[in-house]
Parts: structure tokens; C-alpha cells; sequence
């Protein structure tokens, strides 16, 4: 090799070892022990750890453990942080991990789970409790690194605080910041002891924050009381760093309405401001609270109230779903006589509902299962996001009123919805009459059987005109039936049967008798019978009293039971007889003697005599399982009726009426409107039936 070509691959290597040099990528340094690691870094290396196949941890995966036990464990005042949580108990300061994992009554070192060889022959651990524990030990890593200053929460003591008023009893658990129970203190339970709307892990809701790569529910956290008064409380994870979450109840004098406002501080420097929404989840096991089963399932469901609209609900009878994509402004999980409600300040933006009937056999003290999943609007920089009234009490049907008057005076909230009181006219009557009138009864008797007594007698002094009314026209029709059956006997067969109906009409027109004018009374007097079947079964002032033999009025009265499952019975008419209804049905049939005697006998229609006799017997199954203060009520109409009929009979001079019927016919008189177009009708009937006859014959001459 000569000088020169020596000279060249020197230069040469210069060249190449510069460019080298000048290339090479910048050294990043590691984090200083003091510098925080990012989210996205941490969560990035828990994933990676994670996803690793590896049964056991690296000496770098310990410190990474070590770093975050320090950070997000519960501290003491050297810095350090512990962690105690389902069996791991480990201490951190950063560099250095101790502690154990329990796992089948063995503590496995954190230290041996970088050394699978030393713990699996020195300690005498298993194969499978090691790889356990390196297993529990990466979720807690990952719920460390994605929880960050929430995660010193998720352990700690589930203890509850108290809040009460004159009306209701709460308990907050710390765990999830949630009502654990409320308990009533005006209403008892047929369990003994008063009712329970929330009983232990019955209900459960939460406040869900979700990102790209985390998500935080507050059913997750021990939250820790704070500013606690007879009244109030707040929930509060102090997250550090001038960051704070909270749930912050106050309980409202003399109401059953609790306020929840969701409080927060600094909480963007953990969720994201693309973040805009908050879920809001609850569900409900819904417990029995009467002995009649039955019934009070029939009456249970899911209500909501659209925001600027009406009030809807789910089906009461059998398993139910709904997908509502507008805003809604409550919530509602009904029982027969008790609700309970989130009613939100602005409004929730949708509405994922599901109700799920529970039978006898699932659990005999629950109803049903309900779920609602919705979402609000949320901003991290806003120190209240969202508040709410959450009402749990009876469905008390002034209660609910005041509640919407004055907490929500520029807002029908209808809450008086969750007491069903029939259909529009229907409500209508109960809310403007009977509902002020019994309340007035209430405010002066303290005997809901002589309350319901007086009332009946007041609904029937104002249904008293068209009662009498309906006995009159069918007395003018009794007294006509001679006269009729002449027309019938005159102009028998089917051929005359224009001509009968027409004399028949001319008759009630000179004798100023009306066939409807019996039915018109009757009809007007359905809707409060309605009424009256739609107030009592929801009307929870009966629930509880007694009368006679009637322990409560709100169920049925039960004189007699058995047990088993019989087919058909036990399913429609229950496994017990109930008095009221009894004496209700025998009442029934003999008011339905006093009506078939009062109206003209007819041989047309030779079975309806035993098919209204059949009535009142389809009655007593109907309302056997119904509350006793409806077919207590149903009894004491219709033995009113009776006594009227009976007296409208000895009162009402018929010789007189059918001197003046007969006075009457002699009087040309002038046609009422009715009896004008149904004459016409006739005409046009019979004129039809001429030219069908016509037709018919010439068809035959042709053939």
C-alpha cells in the first residue's frame, strides 16, 4: 500500500465518522426524580407493562411502582405513600417499593416479583400464587397511573353520615358519595319499623367522567366528609394541587326534597376541555313495601317528564325499554305509593330506560329491576356543573304540588303526575272536587271510614238530580209498556218492523217520554264511578288505617286465605276473600233487582236478565285484590242508591204520572229535535227497505 492511497482511506473515515457524528439523534434525558410524569407517559408504560408477557416485573418496573405508590397512596407527613387495598399493602418513597401481596393466605413480597427464582424455590410460593400477585400488582399500576390523584381514593372505610329532618332520615355513604338509605318517618312498614325508599346496596347512581384514555365514576371512591352539619354535607376528594371533587347534599326543613350540587375546583388540569359531557347512571332494585304484592306491582314503573312537555312513563305490567333522544327534566323510579326522583336544574340531555319485572320466585321482596342512563352537560372549568332536587316520599298528591309551586314556581315540573288519577276529565274531577273535599274531611276527622262515608254521601247529593231524573224516565217507560206491547201485538213479524218502531216513537212522543232520557243521567254520572276507581287505590292517606275489620284501607280486606297456587284463581282472583268486596257484590245484585224491576219487561232480549245478574259476580273477582276504601266506597253508593230508589218508589204517585202522560197525548206537541231525526231516520230507513223490496220482487218476475 502506497502513501497516498493510505492518506485516502484516512480521509475517507474522517468523512464517514464526522457524518456519524453530525446525525446521530439527540440524547433525551430521563425525568429528574422531583418531575412529575406526564399522563399520557405513565398511562403509555402501565399499558406497555401490562400488555407484557413477562410473570414477573423488572428492578424499572418496581421503581415505577415505588414513584406511584409515593404519588397517588395516602401520605404521611415524610412524603411517603401507602397503599391498602384488597389484600396489596404496599409503602413507596419514590425509589423503593415494600410491602406484600396476599394471595391464598400467602403474603408474596413485592421484592420477589422481580426474582421468580428465588420465590419460587427459597419461599415455598407457588407457581400460581406468584404469577397472581404480578398480575394484581400491574392492575394496581394501572389504575394508579389512571386515576393519578384520584387513586388515594379508592380505598378507605365505607362509613355513612346522617341527615334528617321531622320528615325523612338520609345516610350518605362515603363510598360512591351515595343516599345508602332514607328512611320515612311518618309511614310504616308492614315489615315492621318505617319505610325504606333506599335500603342498602338497593339504589346506586354515579357521576361518570369519560376521556380518550380514562374514565372516572364516582362509585369508584371513598369520598371524605367535610362541612358537615345536621343538614348538609360535602363529599369531597382533595385531589391536590388546589384540585377538588365533591358532592355536596342539603337537606330541605320540612321536605322531602334533599339538594345535590356537584362542586369541583381546578378540575381541568385533569379532565380535558374537550370533555363536555357527564353521565349520569342509576339503578334501582326496587323493594316491596306492601303485603298485597299484586297490586303494587301493577303500579310500579319508570316516569319522566320531557323538558317543556308532558309527562310519560313506561309500562306498569310487564318488562319495558326506551331510548329517549330529547332533554328530559326528571327521573322517576314510582312505587304504588312511594318515589323517588332526580329532578335535574337544567336538564338531562337523554334518556336510556329499562324496567324489569321480577317474579315471586326471583325475590319475594322485590318488584322490579330499573335502570336510567343519561348524560349533562359539563364544563371542567365551572365550579357547579350540575345540580339537582332528588325527591324521595310518598306520592302525596299536596306534597307534590307544593314541592313543584316552591322549588320550581316558574316551571310545571308535574310531578303530580306520579299519582294516577285516571284519564283528563277523570283527573280533572278528583283534583278540582273529591282530592280538596277529602283533604277538608281529613283536616276535621281523624276515621277514614267516616270520611269516606261522608264523602260518599256528598257525591251522591250532587249526582242526586240526575239520579232521580233516571228513575223518573224509567218510570214513564214502565208505565208505557202496556201500550207498547199493544204496538208489538198490533204489527208482529219482521215485515213491520218499521212500522212498530215508528207507532212506538209516536207514542213516547205524545206521552213526553224519552228513551234516552234514562241513559243521559247514567252516563253523566260514569265519569265520577271512574274517578272514584282511580283516587282510592292511589290515594296513600289510606294507607295504614283501619276500619271495622278492615286493617288497611289501601289493601284488600282479607277475611279469609289459603295458600298454594290454584289455576285461574290465584292469579285473578287472588288467595283470599275481601268483606268489602263481598258486601259490595251482594249489594250489587240486589240494586240490580230494584233496576230491572223499575224498567218495562221485554221478551226481545230474554237472556239479558240473567247476564245482569252475571255482573256483579264478575265484579267480586275484579275487585277482590283491589283496596278495601274502593269497595268499601262501591258499598255505600250503592246501598245509597237503594235507599233513593226504594223512596223514589213510595214518593213518586204513578197513577198521577200517568194521568199526566195520558193529559199530555192529548196536547198537540212539538217534536224535540231527537225525536225529529229519529223519525227521519226511520222514513229514510223504511224507504230504503221499500226500494230493496222492489228490487228483489222485479228480479224474481224476471227469472
Amino acid at each position: 500500500m502506497d502513501k497516498n492511497t493510505m492518506y485516502g482511506m484516512l480521509l475517507m473515515g474522517a468523512v464517514l465518522l464526522g457524518f456519524m457524528w453530525l446525525n446521530q439523534p439527540e440524547p433525551q434525558p430521563g425525568p429528574a426524580p422531583d418531575m412529575e410524569v406526564t399522563q399520557e407517559q405513565a398511562q403509555a408504560a402501565a399499558d406497555n407493562l401490562l400488555a407484557s408477557p413477562s410473570d414477573s416485573l423488572t428492578r424499572g418496573q418496581l421503581v415505577m411502582l415505588a414513584d406511584a405508590v409515593a404519588r397517588y397512596g395516602v401520605q404521611d407527613s415524610t412524603g411517603t405513600g401507602r397503599i391498602d387495598r384488597d389484600g396489596i399493602v404496599l409503602t413507596g418513597n419514590g425509589t423503593e417499593v415494600t410491602g406484600h401481596v396476599r394471595v391464598d393466605s400467602v403474603d408474596v413480597p413485592v421484592g420477589m416479583l422481580a426474582n421468580p427464582a428465588m420465590a419460587l424455590t427459597s419461599s415455598g410460593i407457588s407457581s400460581k400464587a406468584y404469577s397472581d400477585a404480578v398480575a394484581r400488582v400491574k392492575t394496581l399500576l394501572r389504575d394508579l397511573t389512571q386515576y393519578q390523584g384520584f387513586a388515594r381514593y379508592l380505598q378507605g372505610t365505607n362509613d355513612t353520615v346522617r341527615l334528617a329532618n321531622d320528615l325523612i332520615s338520609l345516610d350518605i355513604s362515603t363510598k360512591g358519595a351515595m343516599i345508602a338509605t332514607a328512611e320515612l318517618s311518618k309511614y310504616d312498614s308492614f315489615r315492621g319499623g318505617n319505610v325504606k325508599v333506599i335500603s342498602g346496596n338497593d339504589d346506586a347512581y354515579s357521576f361518570i367522567l369519560s376521556s380518550a384514555d380514562r374514565e372516572f365514576d364516582t362509585r369508584d371512591f371513598y369520598f371524605r366528609p367535610t362541612e358537615v352539619t345536621d343538614s348538609s354535607v360535602l363529599m369531597s376528594l382533595d385531589l391536590g394541587k388546589g384540585t377538588e371533587f365533591g358532592l355536596r347534599y342539603t337537606l330541605l326543613p320540612d321536605s322531602y326534597v334533599v339538594r345535590l350540587d356537584v362542586e369541583q375546583k381546578g378540575m381541568q388540569s385533569i379532565i380535558p376541555s374537550n370533555v363536555v359531557t357527564m353521565d349520569f347512571v342509576w339503578r334501582q332494585r326496587m323493594i316491596r313495601q306492601e303485603e298485597g304484592r299484586m297490586f303494587e306491582e301493577r303500579n310500579s314503573a319508570i316516569f319522566y317528564k320531557y323538558a317543556g312537555g308532558g309527562v310519560d312513563n313506561l309500562k306498569e305490567t310487564s318488562s319495558d325499554s326506551k331510548e329517549i333522544n330529547e332533554p328530559v327534566k326528571w327521573l322517576a323510579f314510582k312505587n304504588q305509593f312511594f318515589s323517588m326522583a332526580f329532578i335535574a336544574r337544567n336538564s338531562f340531555n337523554n334518556a336510556a330506560l329499562q324496567s324489569t319485572v321480577l317474579s315471586v320466585n326471583d325475590d319475594a321482596d322485590y318488584l322490579k329491576e330499573m335502570e336510567a342512563i343519561s348524560t349533562l352537560d359539563y364544563n371542567p372549568g365551572t365550579e357547579r356543573p350540575a345540580s339537582f332536587d332528588i325527591l324521595i316520599g310518598p306520592n302525596l298528591y299536596p306534597m307534590l304540588s307544593a314541592v313543584d309551586k316552591e322549588l320550581y314556581p316558574d316551571d310545571d315540573l308535574d310531578l303530580t303526575e306520579l299519582v294516577p288519577l285516571g284519564w283528563p276529565i277523570v283527573r280533572w274531577i278528583n283534583t278540582l272536587i273529591v282530592i280538596p273535599v277529602f283533604n277538608i274531611l281529613g283536616s276535621v276527622f281523624s276515621n277514614y271510614g267516616i270520611i269516606i262515608l261522608i264523602l260518599t254521601i256528598f257525591i251522591k247529593l250532587i249526582l242526586f238530580p240526575f239520579t232521580y231524573k233516571s228513575y223518573m224516565s224509567q218510570a214513564k217507560m214502565r208505565l208505557l209498556n202496556p201500550e207498547i206491547q199493544a204496538i208489538n201485538e198490533k204489527y208482529p213479524g219482521q215485515e213491520n218492523a218499521m212500522t212498530r218502531q215508528q207507532k212506538t216513537m209516536e207514542l213516547y212522543s205524545k206521552a213526553g217520554a224519552n228513551p234516552m232520557a234514562g241513559c243521559l243521567p247514567m252516563l253523566l254520572q260514569f265519569p265520577v264511578l271512574i274517578a272514584m276507581f282511580a283516587f282510592f287505590p292511589s290515594c296513600i292517606e289510606l294507607r295504614g288505617q283501619s276500619f271495622l275489620w278492615a286493617k288497611d284501607l289501601s289493601a284488600p280486606d282479607a277475611i279469609l286465605t289459603w295458600s298454594g297456587n290454584i289455576p285461574l284463581v290465584t292469579e285473578y282472583f287472588g288467595n283470599h276473600l275481601s268483606l268489602f268486596c263481598l258486601l259490595m257484590t251482594v249489594t250489587n245484585i240486589i240494586y240490580t233487582k230494584f233496576t230491572m224491576a223499575n224498567q218495562p219487561s221485554s221478551s226481545a232480549m230474554p237472556g239479558m236478565k240473567w247476564m245482569m245478574y252475571l255482573m256483579p259476580l264478575m265484579f267480586l273477582v275484579f275487585f277482590n285484590n283491589y283496596a278495601a276504601g274502593l269497595s268499601y266506597y262501591y258499598f255505600l253508593s250503592l246501598l245509597i242508591t237503594i235507599v233513593q230508589m226504594y223512596i223514589f218508589r213510595h214518593v213518586v204517585n204513578e197513577d198521577k204520572m200517568r194521568a199526566k202522560m195520558a193529559e199530555a197525548a192529548k196536547k198537540p206537541r212539538k217534536k224535540s229535535g231527537f225525536m225529529a231525526r229519529l223519525e227521519e231516520a226511520q222514513r229514510q230507513q223504511q224507504a230504503m227497505l221499500r226500494e230493496q223490496q222492489k228490487r228483489q220482487g222485479g228480479a224474481g218476475k224476471r227469472r
